[in-house]
């Protein structure tokens, strides 16, 4: 084993054993190399003041070296912003910015110990990072019944972790903790679970009430003190974007100093809260640690991205940062907010109408993007593919009965006409059957 993963694990084992515990095969002899082109660059940027022959990118006039046909296009921005490579950890700025939205939208976070958030190649990447440090073969990751289908290749595939499910919904259409405390303890025999925490639910879009979040938080410290040690995940992709009076926080905060044997560590990012997709701008960021637990997590996450992509796009990072430094931004994002939420008002409203009750209910929501239609008489990928074949309306068939449907990008005036083509190719294949 490489002496700083050794020194790192040392570390990490005399802060807290448990959380050594949590760490794969792989997390345990991933580390971030401090001797070689990185650190030599590093010192090199500090003190060659007459000529620096070390970086891998080049200069010309001083500046980065670049195309005019590029530049053109983002003259607003400065070369060195946007050309050389981001540090692995991510444009410190950008960082330091994220950090304090972070805790200025989690006041639960405000007092505790926290991590400076790590930029990763969006929030895919986060939760690929905590597979690789934490899950190996066999580790259980417990997740609700309605889940985002990625996990099972993140997890599962690419680190054969065992995918362990309980139901989204308990019998009063409200989270069902029990369900959630029953998955963890049954790990009792592997003293170790990674538990996924995903609100606003892709693809339900539901988010639990505070009392709700209160039960979540107990079923995990119930395992914690049965002898668990718990990897807890919040994947907050959606956060923000609370519609009604559910929880408005990440649950991150509440886990951050929970027990000894949980970690909580909160993935979220630029991509759906400030609507830009295509930019790939996530976080990962540890709580509720010593400083020396949190700078060794910190240094084997930098291998991690060291040993992957290297580091993520500054282009991007800064477009982000210029965003959030922005004086406008609040209000700008206070206004696609509300276009959203009177989407999702609007599917609520027509789905609560009953003239469709024959044909499907639907499963609780009041965030995020999306909601599930549950249907009574059809086949969901009937429904889908007969939905696009015949009337170009495009949806997601979650096993026989679930039809996912996005309403986060249908104006709110053609929310209607939506569903109510959704409803006629019910009819169409029900009439169909009958012949």
């Amino acid at each position: 084993m490489n002496p700083l993963a050794r020194q790192l694990n040392e570390t990490i084992a005399k802060e807290n054993q448990h959380v050594y515990d949590m760490l794969s095969d792989l997390g345990k002899q991933i580390y971030f190399p401090k001797v070689g082109i990185l650190s030599q660059s590093a010192e090199a940027k500090a003190k060659a003041k007459k000529f620096n022959a070390t970086i891998g990118t080049a200069l010309e006039k001083g500046q980065p070296m670049h195309l005019k046909v590029i530049q053109d296009t983002l003259s607003a921005y400065n070369p060195k912003d946007i050309y050389e490579y981001a540090p692995p950890a991510g444009k410190p700025e950008l960082r330091a910015a994220w950090r304090s939205k972070m805790l200025e939208e989690n006041p639960s976070l405000q007092g505790k110990s926290l991590g400076n958030p790590i930029a990763t190649n969006a929030l895919t990447h986060g939760l690929s990072i905590v597979a690789d440090l934490f899950a190996g073969p066999g580790d259980a990751v417990v997740i609700p019944d309605k889940n985002w289908e990625n996990y099972e290749l993140t997890f599962g595939i690419r680190r054969g972790a065992e995918l362990v499910y309980y139901p989204l919904y308990n019998s009063e259409r409200k989270f069902n903790a029990d369900g959630l405390r029953d998955a963890l303890l049954a790990q009792k025999d592997k003293g170790k679970a990674i538990v996924l925490l995903n609100f606003p639910n892709n693809p339900t879009g539901y988010t639990p009430g505070p009392e709700e979040g209160r039960t979540i938080v107990a079923a995990i410290k119930d395992a914690a003190e049965a002898g668990i040690n718990v990897v807890a995940v919040t994947d907050d992709a959606y956060f923000g974007l609370f519609f009604e009076d559910s929880l408005h926080q990440s649950l991150a905060g509440d886990l951050a100093d929970l027990h000894p044997r949980v970690l909580s560590i909160k993935i979220d990012g630029a991509t759906k809260e400030e609507y830009v997709w295509g930019f790939r701008v996530g976080f990962i960021t540890y709580a509720g640690q010593s400083d020396a637990m949190l700078a060794a997590l910190e240094q084997k996450t930098m291998g991690i991205i060291r040993a992957t992509i290297s580091s993520g796009p500054h282009p991007s990072q800064t477009f982000v940062l210029r965003a959030l430094q922005s004086p406008d931004f609040d209000a700008q994002k206070r206004e696609k907010f509300e276009i959203m939420k009177g989407r999702a008002n609007r599917t609520k409203a027509l789905l609560d109408s009953g003239k469709f009750d024959d044909a499907w209910e639907y499963y609780p929501f009041n965030s995020g993007y999306f909601m599930c239609l549950k249907l009574k008489t059809v086949d969901a990928e009937t429904l889908r593919v007969h939905l696009l074949e015949q009337y170009g309306i495009g949806t997601i068939a979650l096993g026989e009965t679930d039809l996912r449907v996005a309403f986060s990008c249908i104006e709110e005036e053609n929310i209607e006409e939506l569903f109510e083509t959704i409803y006629q190719g019910v009819l169409d294949i029900e009439k169909r059957s009958s012949k």
